[in-house]
Parts: C-alpha cells; sequence; structure tokens
C-alpha cells in the first residue's frame, strides 16, 4: 500500500482525499508556514464592466425594470390574473358588467357570478368572444375557460371535485 492514503479504484493517481488536500493547500496556503497577522491581501482587478460610461450603463425605463422584475420572480400570471378580474367591465361591456362580476380564477377556469339564469344563458352564448377578448388583452393570464353561474340555492357540495349522490337527505326532520 502506498503512503498517500487509499485509492479512488484507478490505481494511477493520488486518493481523492489526498487530492482534496492538495487542492486546499494550493488555494489556502500551507498551515504551518502561516502566521497570524501577516496575511497577504490579494489585489483585486477592476471589472470591465464597471466603466461609468460603458456599454449597457445608460438608464432604464421604470416600465422595463417593472416588466423584468415581475417576469425574473414569478408574478406574470398572478398580476394579469389580477388585472383580468379588475377589466371585467371593458371585457364584458358596460350594460353586460352590471349583471355579472367575476369571482375567481382557478384551474385556468374564470367563474363568473350572474344576476339571473336569463344572463347567465346569455352569456354563455357570448363565450366565444369573451374568451377571444381575454386571450387577446390578458394572454399571461391562462385562462382556458369561463363558467357562468346563475344564482341558486345553497348547495353542501364542497369543492369542484366531490362525488355526486343522494345530498343530505333528511337534515330538516
Amino acid at each position: 500500500m502506498s503512503d498517500a492514503g487509499p485509492s479512488t479504484g484507478s490505481g494511477n493517481g493520488p486518493s481523492l482525499s489526498s487530492s482534496v488536500y492538495l487542492r486546499f493547500k494550493e488555494v489556502f496556503g500551507d498551515a504551518s508556514s502561516r502566521r497570524y497577522g501577516t496575511r497577504k491581501r490579494r489585489i483585486r482587478e477592476p471589472v470591465a464592466e464597471s466603466e461609468a460610461y460603458g456599454r449597457g450603463r445608460d438608464p432604464k425605463g421604470i416600465s422595463d425594470v417593472m416588466t423584468a422584475m415581475t417576469s425574473e420572480l414569478g408574478w406574470a400570471t398572478p398580476l394579469a390574473k389580477s388585472d383580468l378580474l379588475l377589466a371585467w367591465t371593458e371585457i364584458a361591456g358596460a350594460d353586460t358588467a352590471e349583471h355579472s362580476f367575476p369571482l375567481d380564477v382557478t384551474d385556468s377556469v374564470l367563474t363568473v357570478q350572474c344576476d339571473s339564469t336569463a344572463w347567465a344563458t346569455q352569456l354563455r352564448h357570448m363565450r366565444t368572444m369573451i374568451m377571444t377578448r381575454i386571450a387577446q388583452s390578458y394572454p399571461d393570464a391562462g385562462i382556458e375557460t369561463v363558467r357562468f353561474q346563475a344564482p341558486h340555492a345553497p348547495s353542501w357540495k364542497k369543492g369542484s371535485r366531490s362525488i355526486p349522490g343522494r345530498g343530505p337527505r333528511d337534515t330538516y326532520g
């Protein structure tokens, strides 16, 4: 066996632990020759990109900075969804918006509550036009379909993925 320690299996070179030790010795220096308080300071060379009037140093507009920040942080989709909910009057029209309002966006489905069953039916007929406006104005929102709800009696159904059954049965006895 050699004095360098256990081999890495190749048989030709120094072991892994020896190579790590040699690398540390190269980076940090030899511990026996080091004296406390007499460190050599490394002189850093200035980076070429930090020139005062160099390329790419032009000021940017606030809209460019905000767009870059929202896309970098992943805020584009949530912001587009909230903008969509706030701009319902422009999407559906003033008369239609008086009788309907968006509730929520869940799993790329926009849910809209209507004042009456007639308005819900009318908006279902206008679904293609509304989806086209949403796709053109708010492509980052990721809306795939719109669901129009008519006013209805309270339901005991919890969530969008509940199991159909007979219901609450005789709970008013």
